[in-house]
């Protein structure tokens, strides 16, 4: 490992923030930190703390000494200085002369003594930081550390691989306790660089910021070089099928095995977003024949148990061919795991602080001949999930090279899940009603089908976006953000359809919902139209939709958890308007279209609805064409957009909102929606 530190770069820090009145120390704090936070072998989401004791002017304007510290629920990749609220230094260290102090008391404590009122709680870690005396103190989770550190003769090993520089301290659960300890391994041996947490940790002192980080550096490169000398764990392979199953085939199983069914109310299941993940070390890992007994050992940190839970999943090799072998085997063992955390819950209870039962559902799911998937309720808390996976993996190979993995116990380990103020880190937010759910948008580039993912997104869904112009689709992916995916996709094109469905399922491990919104509209006469311009419509407006439903149905059904077509058709379907049958008559098809799905598939759970919009402005209802469609039936071009019961003008967001509304009434199939300010003749009851 090597140092990242760069002169130019902190005195830019320095300087950058000294515009908003940092101090050069704080600047300084902040550079390391995210130093620190951007490499994914020290730091993973939101673990790890760093601080500094200096002096800021209180809102009294009076001069106070102060630990700046990382603030709770603060990521050490991107931190800023308001990040590392500022905690009277003083009330800190008088608490080192209690007994005791429990958890709630503390927390009280240390906001009580904040500068600012209003700044975020200070890490769950800030005693630590308080009661050594250090100028600069630095806390992460290096991989290579915890190999060293989970093993049963783990202060043997520290000793003979840092000698006598760094101090030891036996596992205690983060707190006043482990606080109070660290200091008194400290003062034993003041001239240490830092401290071990056996389980957890490492920690490295300094006199300014340049030196607590590099003493990190040099530390975990000692632990590195320790392990580097065995190499990783190659460990003995089970025995695998000739041919492995596609990762395109196994993720929606996995997804649908993993999802906990009427979770809010019936019909309405908790779904997660898998991130899938392979490489040689993770194979190795994965294809053990032990894999049981070392990834069932525990964690290799505290620190991960609510991203991971405490154990994952195995299930079977899936072999190619043979989907409901595997689907079957899944299933089944995901009954298993929801039994045995309700197990593991009941023997710990007692220690749970009054807490209800987290969702006993998988975390991450280890696949022999495949990989590892994490799930989470969105694509980032899936790859957050598959992130810390893979640290495992990687720290329990090098611990498994030198010895035998070791974590904590398990009520140590139910002790750190079901902790108040672990658990204040992730929030209590309300899910949002699409939260965990995939939704698939063709025609995404134009106004309805644009104004639909926007819709989605902001009711939690993650978002498809496919469309045949490729930068129109990646435009208005960016504009959603997040892991919101831009695919290039020719509706009439099965095998790019196909491709495009893979690609989802690649990103996000399934579909749940598909607005189905592609289209263009051709006019003429029906009795003069060219068969080749019918038929060109028809692809597009009928069969078009059939492809794209029937690639999604196919992904439902392995599943196995239902799902929502939703069809964008026109009132032409039902109210064929002067010179349109080349548009009309393909969209009345899809209106059967529709409620054939409807009627074949809803014993699956999977619903089919439509809505019936008429006169969106959009790239089908350009001004060229409201112009035409006026003079087709000899009104003006505001009375022909406004030519309705409400005489309003009805917009690409109103049809947004139709097809959010029938993708979440869950009990509703073959329904469809007219959105077209009213008009009688297309009212279908």
């Amino acid at each position: 490992m090597r140092s990242a530190w760069v002169d130019s770069d902190a005195k830019k820090a320095v300087d950058h923030w000294a515009k908003a009145g940092i101090g050069a120390e704080l600047a300084q704090r902040v550079y390391s930190t995210r130093l620190l936070g951007r490499d994914p072998k020290l730091v993973l989401h939101g673990g790890g703390n760093t601080s500094v004791k200096t002096r800021v002017k209180d809102l009294l304007g009076e001069d106070a000494e102060v630990l700046c510290v990382k603030g709770s629920g603060w990521d050490m990749a991107s931190i800023e200085p308001a990040g590392m609220p500022a905690v009277r230094l003083g009330p800190l260290r008088s608490l080192r002369a209690r007994t005791a102090l429990p958890d709630e008391e503390m927390v009280r404590v240390q906001r009580a003594a904040l500068i600012d009122p209003q700044a975020p709680n200070p890490s769950v870690e800030t005693l630590l930081h308080a009661f050594l005396p250090h100028k600069f103190v630095d806390h992460t989770h290096a991989t290579a550390v915890l190999s060293l550190i989970d093993q049963a003769d783990s202060e043997a090993l520290c000793t003979e691989t840092f000698g006598n520089r760094l101090g030891f301290v036996d596992y205690i659960m983060p707190g006043f306790a482990l606080a109070k300890k660290a200091a008194e391994v400290f003062e034993k041996n003041p001239a240490v660089e830092g401290l071990i947490l056996d389980k957890h940790g490492i920690l490295t002192f300094g006199d300014d910021a340049r030196e607590a980080y590099e003493r990190m550096i040099k530390f975990v490169t000692l632990a590195e070089d320790r392990l580097r000398k065995k190499g990783n764990a190659k460990f003995v392979s089970a025995r695998l099928p000739d041919r492995i199953a596609l990762v395109t085939d196994v993720a929606p199983i996995i997804r649908g095995a993993c999802t906990l069914r009427d979770a809010f109310g019936e019909g309405a299941h908790k779904r997660q977003i898998v991130d899938f993940r392979s490489s040689d070390m993770i194979l190795n890992y994965v294809n053990g024949k032990d894999v049981a007994r070392y990834a069932h050992a525990g964690l290799i940190t505290p620190d991960h148990v609510l991203r991971t839970g405490p154990w994952p999943l195995i299930v079977p090799a899936p072999e190619f061919g043979r989907p409901d072998d595997f689907k079957n085997a899944v299933q089944q063992a995901v009954r298993a795991f929801m039994e045995d955390y309700a197990a593991y819950f009941a023997r710990q209870m007692a220690r749970a602080n009054g807490a209800a039962m987290h969702d006993s559902l998988p975390r991450v799911v280890l696949v022999p001949g495949l990989g590892l998937f994490g799930l989470g309720a969105s694509a980032r808390a899936a790859r957050i999930a598959a992130d810390v996976a893979e640290a495992a993996v990687e720290g329990i190979s090098g611990a498994e090279a030198i010895g035998e993995f070791k974590s904590i116990s398990e009520a140590d380990m139910f002790e750190v899940e079901y902790w108040p103020l672990e658990l204040a880190k992730l929030g209590q937010c309300k899910p949002l009603p699409l939260e965990g759910q995939v939704a698939v948008i063709t025609g995404a580039g134009g106004a309805i089908g644009a104004a639909t993912a926007r819709a989605f997104a902001q009711a939690g869904a993650e978002i498809a976006l496919f469309d045949i112009d490729a930068d129109a689709a990646a435009k208005k992916a960016k504009a959603i953000g997040g892991a919101a995916l831009a695919i290039t996709c020719d509706v009439t094109s099965t095998k790019s359809v196909r491709n495009a469905f893979e690609q989802v399922v690649a990103a996000f491990g399934g579909v749940d919902i598909v607005v189905s919104n592609a289209g263009a509209a051709w006019q003429g006469k029906i009795g003069d139209v060219d068969e080749a311009l019918l038929r060109e419509s028809f692809e597009l407006n009928f069969f078009a939709h059939q492809k794209v439903a029937q690639a999604a149905v196919n992904i439902m059904l392995k599943q196995g958890v239902g799902g929502c077509l939703l069809f964008n058709v026109s009132k032409q379907a039902v109210n064929p308007g002067p010179s349109f049958g080349p548009y009309g008559l393909p969209k009345a098809a899809t209106l059967l279209l529709v409620r054939q799905y409807a009627l074949d598939y809803g014993a699956d759970g999977i619903r089919a609805n439509a809505v019936n919009a008429d006169r969106i402005r959009s790239g089908l209802l350009t001004a060229d064409f409201i112009a035409q469609r006026a003079k087709a039936r000899g009104v003006s071009e505001q009375e022909y957009m406004t030519g309705n019961l409400l005489r309003c003008e009805v917009t690409a967001e109103d049809v947004a909102q139709a097809f959010l509304h029938q993708a979440l009434e869950l009990k509703t199939t073959a329904n469809v929606t007219t959105v077209d300010g009213g008009n009688i003749a297309a009212a279908l009851r």
